[in-house]
């Protein structure tokens, strides 16, 4: 069974690989790029007033990456300390791998327990909204669309993010965000749009973690039916989005690699 991955190519190899693994014709056709945010002085900024943050909120591990990618020397200390401010929140497994990179000591991180349904920023106030006070300043790090992050899956829109601000707001914390990376759609060359063809009646599952990448999709196949095609999400709302856009068999599933294998097969 092919299985095409459409995360962004820094994170598909992960997935790609681990489905090979359990015996899947997995490729990679990432639906979304990466790149550096335009406005590095912005982000360079908010490095010199980190200490006055109680909080940095991070929506995925691209936006760990790209925020500490231009960290100053001097200021290492700001995240070394296992005690102090800012606390580091995260929706999943894959942006607390990021921060453990960065060499943030996992005393500063709270996350939701791996072993949740979904990693997103419900599952992540659940964890933090105790700790929350009034007064703090939380500063959440993101990419510059609406869509959601690529492993813990955020809604659609906006919606993850901007629910969790408001939840912050509600406890008398005040939310400021920034843009670590840009997210777009890239360029399909001719044997890539050629895949886009075949997948969309062959039998293939696609596997969606983000809403932004079916929307992608759709932009770049336009007027290709998929009425014949399958899918795993790795969200509900992104299951949403997939059957909104015509697929015809989608099914939902945690982003963990063996559930993911679990719910591709059970399409066959």
């Amino acid at each position: 069974m092919r299985v095409i991955v459409t995360r962004p190519g820094p994170q598909a190899g992960k997935w790609v690989n681990g489905l090979r693994a359990a015996g899947l014709d997995a490729v990679s056709l990432p639906l979304i790029e990466i790149a550096a945010a335009p406005d590095a002085q912005a982000l360079q900024s908010v490095w010199q007033r980190l200490p006055e943050f109680d909080a940095l909120m991070f929506v995925s591990a691209n936006a760990v990456a790209h925020f500490f990618a231009l960290q100053p020397e001097g200021l290492v200390h700001l995240t070394r300390g296992t005690q102090g401010k800012p606390r580091f929140f995260v929706t999943g497994p894959g942006s607390v791998a990021a921060l453990l990179q960065a060499q943030v000591p996992q005393q500063r991180i709270d996350a939701p327990d791996t072993a949740n349904a979904q990693f997103d920023s419900e599952a992540l106030w659940r964890v933090v909204q105790d700790q929350v006070q009034p007064g703090w300043r939380v500063l959440i790090v993101r990419g510059n669309t609406d869509g959601e992050n690529a492993e813990e899956a955020e809604a659609g829109q906006g919606v993850g993010r901007d629910w969790l601000a408001a939840r912050l707001g509600e406890r008398g914390a005040a939310v400021e965000f920034v843009v670590a990376y840009v997210r777009r759609a890239p360029a399909l060359d001719a044997p890539a749009l050629t895949l886009v063809q075949m997948a969309a009646d062959d039998g293939t599952v696609w596997l969606f973690s983000s809403s932004e990448a079916v929307s992608n999709l759709c932009t770049m196949a336009k007027g290709q039916s998929w009425s014949r095609a399958r899918a795993v999400a790795t969200h509900p709302r992104i299951a949403q989005a997939a059957r909104a856009a015509g697929f015809a068999q989608v099914h939902e599933s945690r982003p963990a690699l063996a559930d993911l294998v679990v719910s591709i097969e059970s399409l066959a």
